[in-house]
């Protein structure tokens, strides 16, 4: 295994336990359902942001997501193999925070979401509206990762710039989808919630990784403009 850099692997673990445990943790605590606890839920995930991009950033780049390490490869920032590494550390992340969150609600008996703070289609209209919420709101938030982690010289504000970014689309997201573009995030979730959350995932698999493609994408022909 010489060669490895595991110290990245371990540090998108990590990342990606506290975003799924703080965002989710965050619905499943204080609810959606009031302006207040829509905002906060919005905050949690990005202040989980920024809190992890100063502490792993120099380490792994902080991606804590699929869909943003795609987007990283797509732009050949990482290799393929770095790329399976970032998403199995990443999914391992995201069941760790909810296995955490699933013991911390059961033993204090809340659960404002009813579903650990999974994902659903309901909101959106069902799988279609959903999966058009999750490309555009996928495709905003890796493109803002990409333009701003692109320039060595922006890395002391990128994490405060990804970080208000998932904060936006968040906001516009909650009520539609509860807001994936990363499947780590779903599913943590969806396998300790089950039923609909389960059976509805694939939508917040794929939806973000086509937004990522997009992201990239488009990310590659405002390079070649500049150049």
């Amino acid at each position: 295994m010489a060669g490895i850099n595991f110290r990245k692997y371990i540090a998108e673990m990590i990342g990606t336990m506290v975003l799924v445990f703080m965002g989710c943790g965050s619905a499943v605590f204080l609810g959606t359902d009031t302006a207040g606890g829509h905002l906060a839920v919005a905050l949690a995930f990005g202040l989980s942001i920024v809190a992890m991009a100063y502490v792993i950033g120099n380490v792994s780049g902080c991606h804590i997501n699929p869909a943003v390490s795609f987007g990283a490869f797509l732009d050949k920032r990482i290799s393929g193999a770095e790329f399976c590494g970032y998403v199995i550390s990443q999914i391992i992340g995201g069941v760790i925070g909810a296995a955490l969150l699933k013991v911390v609600s059961t033993i204090a008996d809340v659960d404002e979401t009813g579903t650990l703070g999974s994902n659903l289609t309901d909101g959106a209209g069902g799988v279609i509206g959903a999966l058009i919420v999750e490309v555009i709101l996928t495709f905003i938030f890796v493109l803002v990762v990409l333009g701003v982690t692109a320039d060595a010289s922006k890395n002391a504000i990128a994490g405060v710039v990804i970080g208000l970014t998932l904060t936006f689309v968040h906001i516009v997201g909650i009520p539609l989808t509860g807001t994936s573009v990363n499947p780590a995030r779903s599913i943590g979730p969806a396998l300790f919630a089950g039923g609909d959350a389960l059976s509805e995932l694939w939508v917040f698999i794929v939806a973000p990784l086509a937004g990522a493609a997009l992201a990239a994408f488009a990310y590659k022909l405002f390079k070649a403009k500049t150049a």
